[in-house]
């Protein structure tokens, strides 16, 4: 991937007034590092702007009026010494309270010859992001605003757009937004008149108000986390098309080279249902019957599926096909006690979709693509999510007075539990004398030798039965099997040596999806079997892990998995999609790696692990699954 370009000063400016503040104006370029350091945003809907902060620094990607929309690269902060340009020796970014999603950065220079201190916030009135800016240094310093992107920023005291020049030890810049330059330069002069305390004040009031509408957090919980964790979720809704939420701020290595608002910040109804699943842990119904109503009324197809990803008015983008992303809403809308004439006409279309499919001679459980995207076939992540999905459509199908549909959809999740551990375990492979399940077979027979290419600079050929994951606890958690199966035990040892980092774990065997070997960032194309790239490990599957645990009666171990979950945040409590493994060298282990941080899915995982170790049991299990399959056990022959 070619370097991303440096930041350049404003490409626009407006004249200067003669008295009071003055503005600048800049476009927007590629995207910058994923691994954010916070997320700036109103807790309301008035004020339709969203601000990422740069670990190095200042501002990153900063969204207007919804979050597919970045308008601005960058604002960051250049200090010119005596012998020029100087980079800060040392960042830290901290939350400002604990109560509220506002940050505050201290830089400073080499043996502390100058000091900027940096505090962010958003008008909750209006288009505008805040930074309040402290600057000390000795004579011989000067400060510069640089702004990259297509925003009015003004500032005052002591501010000259047409240098960026701040003067002085204390100065408010604001970044406005608006249709044209002349509107986005009067939302930043009003929110500028308003003062950087005035409407910071305001912006922390209405987190505290949103918090104080959730649950306390649990005593088993680190109490600060539990709480960014839920203000994360709720500031990723967009504004506009509500019950969107996109996966993560940032767009992590190649992803912001051709698309400016890359993958991450589009909604996945596999996200959706993790997000939703976090803010009902947390107490938030109202925001997870908001998710609801979006997939089944924005997202879902006439025929009842749902894309693999949508911009955030529901226009699909990528084409891709994944049957999970299909079954899981259905399982949503069961937990949510929707049981509604509107809501089963969106479960029934959804389900009989799942009972029908066939594509190119394979029929579900089958499906195009697994949960990690880049795999077709039998997964037992999927089957869980199918089998789950049928039978809770079959529990509303039967409260709307649907008998008939309620047996076909029973039939049918029956048959296929009956059979996933013929698709899915192997009595042959390499890693154990007995039985383990695979990440997924090609063709339902896992003894068979067959090879499929992994793909992400992986290697091609490798035969299916040395391809593990623990996408098979799943099955666990959605009650299709129980804690205590002696194939989900005896696959666990085998996901511990394949995959284990440290106290963490890898998604899949032969991962390549995370930076090179070096730490350099994951690239495309890769070729096959060049090994270009390594995927690092994965916290959120401690979040998995421990809700296993809990199920199995480990309540000591799950709580283990929640406290190395936790160790994974940032020091101002961003949970990152993946954490730094043994590879390279000189990287701190389970450390955020330069994925997307914070990414929704594992604050959700957060979240969720946490509120079923309070309850002593997963709440996201569907009473009607598990009650099904509590007391049979599924074929284990290969007829």
């Amino acid at each position: 991937m070619p370097a991303v370009p440096e930041p350049g000063t404003a490409r626009q400016s407006l004249p200067a007034e003669k008295a009071g503040p003055v503005t600048s104006v800049g476009t927007a370029r590629q995207l910058l590092p994923a691994d954010k350091t916070g997320l700036v945003t109103s807790a309301g809907v008035a004020s339709k702007v969203w601000a990422t902060v740069q670990r190095a620094g200042g501002l990153g990607e900063i969204f207007h009026p919804d979050l597919n929309t970045p308008r601005v690269r960058s604002l960051s902060f250049v200090v010119a010494g005596p012998a020029g340009d100087e980079t800060a020796a040392s960042v830290a970014t901290a939350l400002a309270e604990d109560r509220g999603l506002s940050f505050r950065q201290r830089l400073s220079g080499s043996a502390g010859r100058w000091r900027l201190a940096l505090s962010y916030a958003t008008d909750p009135r209006r288009d505008t992001v805040l930074v309040d800016v402290g600057f000390t240094a000795p004579p011989g310093y000067r400060l510069r605003a640089v702004l990259d992107g297509d925003a009015a920023l003004v500032g005052s005291p002591g501010f000259d757009a047409r240098t960026g020049l701040i003067r002085g030890r204390h100065t408010t810049l604001a970044l406005g937004f608006g249709s044209t330059a002349g509107r986005a330069r009067d939302t930043g002069l009003a929110s500028l008149r308003r003062g950087f305390g005035t409407a910071a004040r305001e912006y922390a009031a209405g987190w505290r108000g949103y918090l104080g509408g959730l649950r306390e957090p649990p005593a088993v919980a680190d109490r600060t986390l539990w709480r960014v964790s839920a203000m994360v979720l709720a500031a990723l809704e967009d504004k506009t098309h509500r019950g969107a939420y996109v996966a993560a701020p940032g767009s992590p290595w190649a992803f912001g080279r051709d698309d400016p608002s890359g993958p991450y910040h589009l909604v996945w109804s596999r996200d959706l249902y993790q997000i939703a699943t976090g803010l009902l842990a947390a107490g938030d119904r109202a925001g997870a019957t908001r998710a609801l109503d979006y997939l089944f009324t924005v997202q879902q197809r006439a025929d009842g599926s749902f894309p693999q990803n949508s911009r955030v008015d529901g226009t699909p983008v990528w084409g891709g096909l994944q049957l999970d992303e299909v079954a899981l809403p259905v399982v949503l809308a069961y937990q949510l006690g929707r049981t509604d004439a509107a809501t089963w006409g969106h479960v029934r279309k959804a389900a009989d979709f799942l009972a029908g499919f066939e594509q190119d001679g394979n029929r579900a459980p089958w499906s195009p693509q697994d949960r990690w995207e880049n795999q077709s076939g039998y997964s037992p992540a999927t089957i869980a999510a199918q089998i789950a999905g049928l039978v809770c459509a079959a529990s509303i199908a039967r409260a709307n007075g649907d008998l008939p549909a309620a047996d076909r959809y029973l039939r049918i999740a029956d048959s296929w539990r009956a059979r996933v551990k013929q698709w899915t375990v192997t009595s042959t492979g390499p890693y154990s004398p007995g039985r383990y399940f695979l990440r997924l077979t090609k063709d339902g027979e896992p003894d068979a030798g067959t090879a499929y290419d992994i793909g992400d600079s992986g290697p091609s050929g490798v035969d299916q039965r040395r391809v593990v994951d623990p996408g098979f606890l799943e099955l666990v958690r959605l009650g299709v099997l129980p804690a205590s199966d002696p194939d989900v035990r005896g696959s666990l040892p085998v996901i511990d040596a394949q995959l284990g980092a440290g106290p963490f774990w890898h998604r899949a065997s032969f991962d390549g999806y995370g930076e090179k070997a070096d730490g350099s960032e994951w690239d495309y194309p890769l070729p096959a079997d060049s090994l270009i790239t390594r995927g690092r490990a994965w916290p959120l599957l401690n979040g998995e892990r421990g809700e296993y645990l809990l199920a199995a009666g480990d309540r000591a171990g799950a709580r283990a998995q929640l406290r190395i979950l936790a160790s994974a945040s940032s020091p101002s409590r961003m949970l990152p999609e993946q954490v730094w493994d043994q590879y390279p060298p000189n990287r701190p282990l389970g450390t955020p790696s330069t994925s997307a941080t914070p990414l929704a899915w594992t604050h959700a995982q957060y979240l969720r692990l946490a509120a079923n170790l309070a309850a002593g049991r997963v709440l996201e299990r569907p009473a009607a699954v598990a009650g099904r399959y509590s007391h049979t056990s599924p074929s284990s022959s290969r007829s």
